[in-house]
Formats: C-alpha cells, structure tokens, sequence
C-alpha cells in the first residue's frame, strides 16, 4: 500500500501525493489505470484538460515538480479533492487528512455508524482506538516488507 497521506507535511514531494492518489483515490467503477497511458486518457477524458502520458509520467516519478495550474486543476477534479492538497504547507497536511479520511468513509466500511460511536467515545476510548490503528498499522507494513524479501 502507498504511503498514507495523511503523514503528508511540507517535505512529502508532488510525486508522492500524486502516487497516493493513482493508488488510492482511484474513482469508484472506474478500472484502475495499467500503465501512465491510461491514467492520461482517463483524466482527460474525465475532465476535458489533454494530458500526456509523458505529463503523467513526469509527475509520478517527480521529473516534474512545477506542474501547470490547469493540470493539478484537472488532477483535482478527476480525484475529487480541494487543489490545495497539492500544496506545501499546512493546507496540504491538513487537505491530506481529509482525502485520507474520505477513503475510509464507505470505501473501506467504515460508515456513518462507527464514525458516529468514535464520536462519542471518551478521549481515552479515542486514544485507544488510535494506539490500535497504529499498531495494526505497523503490523501489516512489516508483514509487507517481510513478504517483498
């Protein structure tokens, strides 16, 4: 799994939130992309603004860090997230938050009801919950690497 982009600060790199997004904010219904060619006609097809696989490429792979506005326009509307979190400062940390948010909200199950209970749980009950999400977290990421060697 991608890095989380909720970790995302200043020094998180275009290339690495633009990653994230093809690998986790990819739209519903929609086939994931194979290749950068792909990804290219989808978006453009998706929000009328013709980018290049080689436009696509460049980004994912930080050879372009200094995109053209009417292309992180285009990358924004096709993911459905403010422009903002393209950003390097605290609206991008805090625009990151809240696309990672978004994914957990009925893509992964967690719905209205859990959010709901999480609410209205104590700051320790919170707290909890948050120490098991990390800690669950880091099992699986070291699952992971110990599966890749």
């Amino acid at each position: 799994m991608a890095d989380d982009p909720g970790t995302a600060n200043s020094t998180r790199s275009l290339a690495a939130k633009i990653e994230w997004l093809i690998q986790n904010r990819w739209p519903a219904g929609s086939r994931p992309p194979k290749n950068n060619v792909e990804a290219a006609a989808a978006i453009s097809e998706a929000t009328g603004e013709e980018l290049s696989s080689t436009t696509i490429w460049k980004l994912r792979t930080g050879r372009s860090d200094n995109p053209q506005l009417k292309t992180l326009k285009a990358l924004a509307s096709f993911f459905g997230i403010p422009i903002g979190y393209f950003g390097d400062d605290d609206e991008a940390e805090a625009t990151a938050a809240q696309v990672a948010a978004s994914s957990l909200v009925g893509e992964a199950g967690l719905n209205r009801e859990a959010l709901r209970a999480l609410v209205e749980m104590s700051d320790g009950g919170r707290q909890l919950v948050a120490d098991f999400i990390i800690s669950a977290a880091r099992l699986e990421r070291g699952r992971d690497q110990a599966e890749e060697a």
